[in-house]
């Protein structure tokens, strides 16, 4: 039984996740080679861009164009790092999926697991799709514009002089390989964060079918009570070891929507509008995904006792109604995704950055004036 397998090929092709029949010494320093430069790519290109301010930018109009792009790529210099060190968990939290109690065993549980897995494959498909339109354009509008006039798609400091052709050829190509892998990091990176939520949701609903069906099994009992806690561990899992990079993405996309937001506003309908308007289209879908599954799985936790009141209590046993109960009050505190141990995953918290962007944007326009 395959689990989040679309985003781990996306990963694996950015370096992040060798595949597990690659057991050979040859095959294993190959991409161990393929993941170094892959590594070197993404961070000399970032390097690049915040020498640039550091070194060189004197105004706002250049510190908002190099700022714009260097918020994303530092969000994915952390994604690469925190996925290449969190391999063994996420192994870990995928075979806690892939083994009893979670397993599903019968039809019915196979076919509630498709259909969540279905949904992960197709999110994350179409996220991964809004990212390259949006690299597609950037770089058809730059070989319109910048390669003919020799300069480079995004501002950067280099220690060397790249007048010569071949120099400026490597450079340019250098800047939209970084940006290729950043926009396909990101996507798988949040394709296995939100698939491990929408598993959480897939684990609730199937534990509510075996519920259903506990009177046919003798056993049924004791494997829902297992499955309950394992639902309870796995989510506690996934928000341990992604807490950073969810509350590092909340931050930055706030920064992110302000900056762009000014940068629109200042701009005329150009070519370097529609990009802006495409980077903060991705943005904004990536903040509003992860706020819409921790959404998810807060409801799904709540419902889950509702969802037990509505079995035939009357034809159950005195010690099976205690062991309901003791799930029911387990549930009576829902599971929350926090990012910065304090902030829940929800639609209130979207909200919550959308107007704290604004607020922000509103206060660069009255010191621009």
């Amino acid at each position: 039984m395959n689990v989040l397998e679309f985003p781990l090929k996306i990963l694996t092709l950015c370096g992040c996740w060798q595949p597990k029949s690659w057991t050979s010494i040859y095959k294993h320093t190959l991409y161990q080679i393929y993941t170094f430069l892959i590594i070197l790519i993404v961070n000399t290109f970032t390097l690049s861009q915040l020498m640039d301010i550091i070194l060189i930018v004197d105004n706002t109009d250049d510190f908002c164009n190099n700022f714009c792009i260097l918020l994303p790529m530092i969000i994915t210099c952390f994604k690469l790092f925190s996925l290449l060190a969190n391999r063994k968990n996420i192994i870990e939290m995928t075979e806690i999926l892939t083994k009893e109690p979670c397993k599903p065993l019968k039809a019915n549980e196979i076919e509630i697991h498709y259909k969540f897995d279905k949904g992960i494959e197709l999110n994350t498909f179409h996220y991964t799709a809004m990212c390259l339109i949006t690299w597609i354009s950037i770089t058809f509008t730059s070989l319109m514009t910048n390669f003919g006039e020799r300069k480079l798609t995004f501002r950067a400091w280099v220690p060397f002089e790249y007048s010569s052709t071949t120099i400026f050829c490597l450079l340019y190509v250098h800047q939209l390989l970084g940006l290729i892998v950043g926009a396909l990091l990101n996507a798988a990176c949040d394709g296995v964060i939100c698939g491990l939520l929408v598993h959480i949701c897939s684990q609730f609903e199937i534990l509510t079918y075996r519920l259903r069906k506990i009177i046919l099994y003798s056993d049924g009992v004791r494997n829902c009570v297992q499955q309950h806690c394992s639902i309870f561990r796995f989510a506690f899992l996934v928000n341990t070891k992604f807490r950073i990079i969810i509350t590092i993405q909340f931050l930055m996309s706030m920064f992110e929507i302000c900056f762009n937001l000014y940068q629109i506003s200042m701009s005329k309908l150009d070519a370097k509008c529609i990009r802006l308007a495409l980077f903060m289209s991705c943005m904004l879908v990536e903040v509003f995904v992860y706020c819409w599954y921790g959404n998810e799985v807060k409801l799904k936790s709540l419902q889950f006792a509702d969802k037990v009141f509505e079995m035939e209590w009357l034809t159950l046993d005195k010690n099976l109604k205690k062991c309901l109960i003791i799930m029911m009050t387990r549930t009576l505190k829902s599971i929350e995704i926090t990012s910065a141990y304090t902030i829940s995953m929800d639609l209130d918290s979207f909200v919550g950055v959308l107007k704290t962007s604004y607020s922000a944007y509103n206060l660069l326009q009255q010191m621009n004036e």
